[in-house]
């Protein structure tokens, strides 16, 4: 079985990745983790030198090499955007969307955004603005997820109904 959690950056998709894959005995992958191994640079990095379409395309390259992996996968937050990723997923997993407030997001974000190349640059105002302008553009492909967790509401069991052992 795999699981795709899907969800703006900051909704906890690594966080909790690790902690459902760790409570069910699952292998976690981490995607941008993934990518940033195979081509041995950060995400940032890849971004600043050749762009975000260019990580875009690993990113594409990278989800669907993990078509025989089993486990829990977090995808960065654009993932499910791009290259008809969300209907690769839906077809080749469960997705479950975690799901947030731009305020919540931004809560989670702010002191991150040194290691997030979008948003590496903008301060507390720019940033909301930002997050709310992203999600309305991302929610559409965010909702084709089969399932949707509120961030509020997570615990170590929100999977169990989903997760077949």
């Amino acid at each position: 079985m795999k699981i795709f959690l899907i969800g703006f950056m900051g909704s906890g998709k690594t966080h909790w990745g690790r902690i459902w894959a760790d409570h069910h005995g699952m292998a976690f992958t981490d995607l941008d983790a993934l990518i940033e191994q195979a081509q041995h640079q950060t995400i940032s990095a890849i971004f600043e030198e050749k762009g975000e379409a260019h990580f875009r395309e690993l990113e594409a390259a990278a989800l669907r090499s993990l078509t025989d992996t089993a486990g829990i996968i977090a995808c960065g937050g654009g993932a499910a955007c791009f290259h008809n990723n969300m209907p690769w997923m839906n077809e080749h997993g469960i997705c479950v969307y975690l799901s947030a407030s731009p305020q919540q997001l931004l809560d989670q974000v702010m002191g991150e955004r040194e290691q997030r190349p979008l948003i590496k640059k903008l301060n507390k105002a720019e940033l909301l603005f930002f997050i709310e302008q992203k999600l309305k553009e991302r929610e559409p492909f965010y909702k084709q997820a089969e399932i949707s967790l509120p961030i509020e509401s997570l615990a170590i069991q929100s999977l169990e109904a989903y997760i077949t052992h």
